[in-house]
């Protein structure tokens, strides 16, 4: 007989052994070195990854609040140390380890994230970008460092002894710590939104790179890079450098460096100014003397005392040229004048007016004996018509007509001559000398000639 009280369920099974989990004094703090794999950068949430070795891997997760703490960025195939507890995903019945803290294995955590953002920022460009030039002569500097470190004394100290006219604002900023990045970004935004300052200071003294760790921080590098004032960076000693030294627009060694690079020192200028104004007064003496000789070298000029002789050469020209200029347009009047004189000459020998005279006298002579052989011609022409209308009038009908005799026609015109024109009874008209006669034939008889 089944006995199902015996059987559990797989939820039971899961609880019973995250129970297990839980109490286990081992694993509720455990330490592993591992391999980081299947790591994708959440922003802004848990992370969820893989730790393994050569020959196992465990599923890890590390809540936002602890992954935020971690000063590096864990990459894929990065060796760390976690430290953490392990339990059981019920949903899944999988073990994984719950992650409070990470370091990178064989190399310093700050010093991992130190290079990791120097190697972003190098790659964003941010090292080669123009760094703006730090006054000569600044009229206020502003300070961010800690107002009770020696940082903020000995900047003073060395402004007071070389540049003592500049004045000089502390804004105190928290400088190691959890909230020094915050305070130093926003010290840099107030001084920029004020705007009247010609050069920033910032920097703190010596000390470990945790101590140092603020001023390696993304934020304070954008602060800085986008700052409108020439930054000069002080942190530490000189053989430390900061991500802040790296971006600054210069970087001073010691603090006391730092306002040396801000400041000229005042004596030296003064006395630069004193060398300046000594040369600029030699100059101007040889400049003056210069022209003193140049004043008395001119008075001394023959033309400043007879100043006539300076136009006497021009007018002398004057009167060279003027003459020249008579003489050449005499030389061109004379010339023209020939030459008019050569053409008219050889106008009048050609001059068409005699022959013109010759032509008139032959087409008169012309013009007479046309006259009269025009003359003739009509005589001649007007005897010969007389002759012709004479002898037309002879044989002119109308002269038949007047010795009686009459011409014929039909009704159409047509003249009737022989017998065999006419028609018996044919209407007739009959042409005499003084008008026309209408007849009707009765009767046609043919006389034979033959």
């Amino acid at each position: 007989m089944d006995n199902t009280e015996q059987y559990l369920t797989v939820t039971a099974l899961t609880q019973y052994i995250k129970r297990k989990f839980d109490v286990d004094p081992y694993l509720g703090h455990v330490y592993l070195t591992g391999e980081i794999s299947n790591f994708r950068m959440r922003p802004n949430a848990h992370q969820y990854f893989t730790l393994k070795d050569d020959k196992a891997k465990i599923s890890a997760i590390m809540f936002k609040g602890a992954f935020n703490k971690i000063k590096f960025r864990p990459e894929e195939g990065m060796k760390v140390r976690v430290r953490g507890r392990v339990g059981l995903y019920e949903p899944s019945g999988s073990y994984q380890i719950y992650i409070d803290s990470m370091e990178p294995d064989g190399l310093g955590a700050l010093y991992l994230a130190f290079e990791q953002l120097k190697a972003k920022l190098a790659k964003m460009g941010v090292f080669n970008l123009p760094k703006k030039p730090i006054p000569m002569f600044p009229k206020k500097i502003a300070i961010v460092t800690s107002e009770s470190g020696a940082v903020i004394h000995d900047i003073m100290t060395t402004v007071q002894r070389r540049y003592p006219i500049v004045q000089l604002v502390l804004f105190p900023a928290v400088v190691q710590g959890d909230v020094a990045a915050a305070t130093i970004v926003e010290r840099l935004k107030q001084i920029n939104e004020i705007g009247d300052f010609d050069t920033i200071i910032i920097g703190r003294g010596g000390g470990s790179i945790e101590d140092l760790w603020p001023f390696n921080e993304e934020i304070v590098a954008e602060a800085i890079v986008q700052s409108k004032i020439p930054v000069i960076s002080s942190v530490g000693h000189e053989t430390d450098t900061t991500i802040a030294d790296m971006v600054a627009d210069q970087r001073a060694a010691t603090p006391t460096a730092a306002a040396e690079l801000a400041t000229p020192v005042l004596r030296d200028v003064l006395q630069h100014i004193q060398d300046l104004n000594s040369r600029l007064y030699v100059a101007q003496n040889n400049l003056l003397s210069n022209y003193r000789k140049q004043v008395q070298k001119y008075s001394q000029n023959v033309f400043l005392h007879h100043p006539e002789r300076i136009y006497q050469v021009y007018l002398q020209n004057v009167d060279m040229l003027e003459n020249r200029m008579q003489q050449a347009v005499s030389r061109q009047l004379n010339k023209h004048k020939e030459e008019l004189w050569n053409y008219e000459n050889q106008l009048v020998r050609l001059s068409p007016q005699g022959q013109i005279n010759l032509d008139k006298n032959y087409v008169s002579n012309y013009v007479q004996r046309m006259n009269m052989t025009i003359t003739s011609m009509i005589n001649n022409k007007r005897n010969y018509f007389s002759k012709q209308a004479a002898a037309l009038d002879s044989l002119s009908p109308l002269k038949t007509l007047s010795r009686g005799y009459a011409i014929a026609t039909d009704d159409q015109g047509k003249v009737l001559k022989k017998a065999s024109d006419y028609q018996k009874d044919q209407s007739i008209n009959l042409r005499v000398v003084d008008g026309t006669i209408t007849a009707v034939t009765k009767d046609i008889s043919e006389e034979n000639n033959g």
